[in-house]
């Protein structure tokens, strides 16, 4: 016997509000090496609210293939899950059916993707209203925020396949 599917409430582009992309790299333990990793994530600004933005992310995510909560997506084994990354000059571009976005990536993040040829995404739910675009985010800022355990278990993970143009 199969179990029903459970139907994903409607939500609408604005209720996401602003979406953000910021990345990061760095060594999981100590003596492995540096992984890439990507965050996205929204201020919680939508007309709406924050509650409902939540709401309406993780719907978004459940659409796109992504599983909130839980062990990490891997998309690598997964070609036609509509969740990409190209990486060519210098930019990460992520694409989902609701989210596109571009981001300037440093050297070191680069090194780590094409050494590793993955990208490690996290999908927050949660908003993020501190961490606003132009603004430098601290480290511990950073930690702060991917590291709770409550931003971690209300997040989609999966790990991404760098993909170039050509």
């Amino acid at each position: 016997m199969t179990s029903p599917k459970t139907a994903t409430p409607p939500y609408s582009q604005a209720q996401l509000g602003t979406q953000v992309l910021i990345g990061w790299s760095g060594a999981s333990r100590p003596g492995e090496a540096d992984k890439a990793f990507l965050l996205t994530y929204s201020l919680g600004d939508g007309p709406d609210g924050a509650d409902t933005g939540t709401t309406a992310m993780r719907t978004a995510l459940e659409r796109s293939g992504l599983r909130v909560g839980g062990e990490t997506l891997d998309a690598t084994a997964l070609p036609n899950l509509p969740v990409k990354l190209v990486v060519q000059a210098g930019q990460a571009v992520l694409t989902l059916p609701h989210f596109k976005a571009q981001y300037t990536v440093p050297p070191e993040w680069l090194a780590a993707a094409r050494s590793e040829g993955t990208v490690h995404g996290m999908f927050a739910t949660r908003p993020w209203p501190a961490a606003v675009p132009g603004q430098p985010v601290s480290e511990e800022l950073l930690r702060s925020f991917v590291g709770d355990p409550d931003v971690i278990a209300s997040s989609a993970h999966c790990l991404l396949p760098v993909r170039t143009l050509g």
